[in-house]
């Protein structure tokens, strides 16, 4: 492949441009489109490439922009050059092995190169534009188009494994336990649980999945009691509100993990494994792998960040002038926390570890009302605004299309991915 590009082919392509490439469409009578004219320009990069080939290769290891550049037939001096255009929209240490790059080029025996295109992500691509006299360099992202789907299943072992054997993304579980994140606790599910969903699955390319992007609206049955989730935008923030316009959303989440397995529950008389004698446990042991994201259960500010002797590494949380939470045995702080800094809910904070007087992995978790240690696992936080009076009849409305939509389609689905 040579790299020349010779003022004869600068002036041929100047030509192309001005009058032989692609250009818009005229407004004229259909009836007297040539063929040709109806012929759809394809494009990559926002790139027209009807007259270009394109080229993939793929990122070897130890590779980096200087060396590609060589492997193309440029010379050191070209690729300094194209190395300095670009370093506004490529990152040479964020390269990495089996990523790819593409080159266009034209179409003859020369093989000019008049763009090179490095892959950042599924997405994100830096364009080099070497068309001109002067070398150009800009990013661009692909288009993400959106493919709502549905699907439904009863449980039998976990949430996860239900979701992963239907062919849909696992990761699905993990926004259905966010909508529910104050509802219920997905490590307590049952065999008999049942759930309905309609969500939203992200794709680049039409073909590429990026994954689950939103849940639009749910149905789950946990224990017989039926809990429905209805999308709703008030004051300009997207939640989740049952049929009754009463927001999903609680003071406090459920949990501080998304996932764990409880080994320990509040007690005044807990066998300490360690001590080796009886004593006050007022909290709730969540076992987890170490490096588990533990999350705030509520915004607030951090009051205390440090060793806490047998908690080791904890960090506690004022949330109002009712209730502070305690995390311990963490592995490490979130980065950049600090005493006096605001959390909100659901951020991550630090992870688990097994710091202090600890048998294993887990989180220690303690909630205190107003100075006195409670059960978290009894604590029954109030709920946010419902939908105001005001949007009710909005709301209504989005709620019965909603509903009867998952009715709808409960009685046609048939054990695969429905696609809307």
């Amino acid at each position: 492949m040579k790299r020349h590009i010779p003022l004869l082919l600068l002036f041929i392509g100047w030509m192309g441009l001005m009058g032989f490439g692609c250009q818009p469409k005229k407004q004229t009578d259909e009836s007297v489109l040539a063929p040709e004219d109806t012929v759809p320009h394809v494009y990559e990069y926002g790139i027209c490439i009807d007259s270009m080939n394109l080229n993939r290769f793929e990122i070897r290891p130890g590779d980096n922009p200087a060396l590609i550049f060589a492997r193309l037939g440029f010379t050191a001096l070209e690729a300094d050059s194209m190395s300095r255009a670009s370093a506004s929209v490529l990152d040479p240490t964020k390269l990495r092995a089996g990523m790819h790059y593409c080159t266009l080029t034209t179409q003859d025996s020369l093989e000019t190169i008049r763009y090179i295109a490095f892959a950042k992500s599924l997405t994100d691509y830096a364009i080099i534009d070497l068309t001109g006299d002067t070398l150009h360099a800009f990013a661009y992202t692909k288009d993400i188009h959106l493919k709502r789907k549905y699907i439904e299943g009863t449980i039998r072992s976990s949430l996860w494994n239900e979701i992963a054997a239907s062919g849909v993304s696992p990761l699905l579980a993990m926004e259905i336990a966010d909508v529910y994140a104050w509802q219920i606790d997905f490590f307590d599910v049952k065999e008999g649980d049942a759930y309905q969903v309609i969500f939203n699955e992200a794709f680049v390319d039409d073909t590429t999945s990026l994954g689950v992007e939103s849940v639009d609206a749910a149905i789950f049955t946990h224990q017989g009691k039926t809990f429905t989730a209805i999308p709703f935008t008030q004051d300009s923030v997207f939640e989740y509100f049952d049929p009754e316009g009463n927001s999903l959303r609680k003071a406090f989440l459920k949990a501080p993990l998304d996932f764990f397995r409880i080994t320990s529950r509040f007690s005044n008389a807990r066998f300490h494994p360690i001590l080796k004698r009886y004593r006050a446990h007022h909290g709730v042991d969540y076992a987890a792998p170490i490096g588990t994201p533990v999350k705030s259960i509520g915004a607030g500010v951090v009051i205390s960040k440090g060793w806490a002797g047998g908690g080791g590494n904890t960090v506690k949380i004022k949330h109002n002038g009712s209730y502070t939470t305690s995390y311990m045995h963490l592995s490490r702080y979130a980065k950049g926390l600090a005493v006096g800094q605001h959390v909100q809910q659901g951020e991550v904070i630090g992870y688990v570890g097994s710091t202090g007087l600890s048998t294993g992995p887990h989180l220690d978790f303690r909630v205190y009302r107003n100075g006195q240690a409670i059960n978290p696992l009894e604590m029954d936080a109030p709920p946010s605004l419902p939908v105001k009076p005001e949007l009710r009849d909005s709301f209504l409305l989005i709620q019965k299309r909603y509903v009867a939509e998952l009715d709808s389609l409960h009685r046609q689905y048939r054990g695969t991915v429905l696609n809307l």
